[in-house]
């Protein structure tokens, strides 16, 4: 059993940890950090994507749907982890759902550009161009001759 308290706080935390782990106190600690974090993780999934939502009749057809999900997960957290700005980089992956997936734009293609109007409820010109430029950043260039 391990005995966490934090100290110098106004209500100090007191918690216990009881495990079978053989490691040293902060080890221990370390580790159910890190699973903590990724269960908050799953839970992220699960509201995000949806991913247990799995109501088809054939299991083929659920393992194909999860898959899915797992892409569409590793997708957005791509996006979180490498292609948002500072001010946003905090977004919860409903809120990039929400705010960047499920909007809705009219593409007008001209001779030589093509527009998106965005919904107004979008995210602003400034901040999509940021996200937009820092994905193109993401891709290789050619070496020059």
């Amino acid at each position: 059993m391990i005995l966490l308290v934090s100290l110098g706080e106004l209500h100090p935390r007191v918690g216990f940890i009881v495990t079978n782990l053989s490691r040293p106190a902060e080890r221990v600690v370390a580790f159910y950090n890190q699973r903590g974090k990724a269960e908050q993780y799953i839970k992220e999934g699960k509201n995000a994507v949806k991913w247990t939502r799995l109501s088809c009749g054939k299991f083929r057809n659920n393992e194909v749907r999860l898959q899915l999900h797992a892409l569409a997960y590793n997708l957005a957290n791509f996006m979180r982890t490498l292609a948002l700005p500072k001010e946003v980089e905090h977004w919860s992956l409903t809120t990039l759902r929400e705010k960047l997936v499920k909007i809705g734009a009219k593409v007008v293609s001209h001779g030589r550009y093509v527009t998106f109007q965005l919904a107004e409820v979008a995210v602003p010109r400034e901040l999509f161009r940021k996200i937009l430029n820092l994905i193109d950043d993401l891709r290789r260039r050619p070496v020059p001759a």
